[in-house]
């Protein structure tokens, strides 16, 4: 990479922009095709994907990276066959560009229609999981976008060698070079220049910690979707059933604990508190949980927790640590996760009908379940194939951004010749 980042990113910015005319004009047939020549390559690469991975995990461990962040980086066979086939699924799926969302005619004879459209060059920072690149490439190209992703240094390799494989892919089927493209270098100057880079680039998404999301934020000069903490919390209701609480709690939390979507506070109704507690902290202290709890929670479990402090409430762990807390009611329930939560992902465990329905309408956050582990906020599993994040702002999306939301809109307008004058 050129010593002059600045001038790379422009250049890159400017292929992006002349490919995303291109893509804008692509028939559904024309990208599904392209798709499953990536997942084809991608297959096909698996061997250099591996090599380059290790070279990632190598360096990663001798920069002392935790396990949750090594776990998150490592790639295997199975891995890289379930990239290939989310990308195949995309291909499945309905293709939202041009989808027409209205329509009307005035009594001028004006004939209005509203339709979906790519939002044209999309910027993604990401961390870590090298996935990303695929999943948030091949989403952004079957919307019609064009993508230029910034990974970060302890993935550099694998991202590479995954970019590398999907432009072979693409470009057998006449995709244009400018189409999906990754910043080669790890200079953190590359950030700031994307996020100044608004000639160019229509929206920028940071994936990754609290500190790069602000950075982010704090440079951009184009609108900004963000993945901010995961903190998620699942309230389990006096009217719980005690088995699903323990089978839900213990999967949000132990399945995998690295992720966004992992809980990371548990409430639990006072009126249940000293006969359910004891059993949802065992089944978790089993699987190597540790609990940080509340006065109240700590005067069940006893030496079972350890008193959690103020930050703890706050805090995405993406570990195998939890806070505990015994709340008075739904409405305290409610109030605690409005106050601490992260607009994420949240659940109650309850059998009552009217009091899950209070949580579903009051519960300020992105996706809200009912007796439904958190684990369950992925774009894979609300059927939208693969994902780019779960954007917590409410504007323009929120939640699991898949195509629908990586597009815009806009109105053609037909007329007869009419004027206003």
């Amino acid at each position: 990479m050129s010593s002059n980042v600045k001038e790379v990113i422009l250049e890159m910015g400017a292929r992006a922009l002349a490919a995303s005319r291109v893509l804008a004009t692509l028939s559904s047939e024309e990208k599904n095709a392209a798709l499953l020549s990536m997942a084809e390559e991608l297959v096909a690469a698996t061997p250099k994907i591996l090599e380059a991975n290790a070279l990632d995990l190598e360096a990663g461990r001798e920069k002392g990276l935790s396990k949750p962040m090594l776990d998150r980086l490592a790639l295997n066979d199975e891995k890289i066959a379930a990239i290939a086939g989310c990308i195949r699924q995309v291909a499945e799926l309905p293709d939202p560009v041009g989808e027409i969302l209205d329509q009307w005619e005035r009594p001028n004879g004006l004939r209005f229609e509203q339709r979906r459209v790519p939002i044209g060059v999309i910027g993604i920072i990401f961390e870590s999981r090298p996935n990303v690149t695929s999943d948030a490439a091949t989403l952004c190209f079957k919307s019609g976008n064009a993508t230029i992703l910034k990974g970060g240094s302890e993935a550099i390799h694998s991202n590479q060698a995954i970019a590398a494989a999907l432009a072979v892919g693409g470009a057998r089927t006449g995709v244009p070079e400018g189409a999906i493209q990754l910043v080669p270098s790890t200079d953190r100057e590359s950030v700031r220049h994307l996020a100044e880079m608004d000639q160019y680039l229509d929206l920028i998404v940071p994936r990754g910690g609290k500190g790069l999301i602000e950075a982010v934020v704090s440079m951009a000069r184009m609108p900004v979707i963000k993945h901010y903490d995961g903190i998620c919390h699942t309230f389990v209701d006096r009217e719980a059933d005690p088995d699903k609480a323990v089978r839900l709690v213990v999967d949000a939390k132990t399945h995998k604990p690295s992720v966004c979507n992992a809980l990371e506070t548990l409430l639990i109704h006072e009126e249940v508190a000293e006969s359910l507690l004891p059993r949802i902290a065992d089944a978790l202290r089993e699987r190597g949980v540790e609990l940080r709890g509340d006065e109240a929670s700590l005067a069940i479990l006893g030496d079972r927790a350890v008193a959690a402090t103020d930050e703890d409430w706050g805090t995405e762990y993406l570990d195998l640590v939890a806070t505990v807390g015994v709340v008075a009611d739904l409405e305290g329930a409610v109030a605690h996760i409005n106050k601490h939560g992260s607009s994420h992902s949240d659940c109650i465990v309850t059998e009552d009908e009217v009091a899950a329905q209070h949580f579903l309408d009051t519960v300020d956050s992105a996706c809200v379940f009912w007796n439904a582990s958190t684990r369950f906020a992925d774009g894979e599993e609300f059927g939208f194939g693969a994902e780019i994040g779960i954007s917590t702002d409410k504007l323009h999306a929120r939640g699991p951004m898949a195509l629908r939301e990586l597009t815009s809109y806009k109105y053609l307008i037909r007329g007869t010749g009419q004027t206003r004058g």
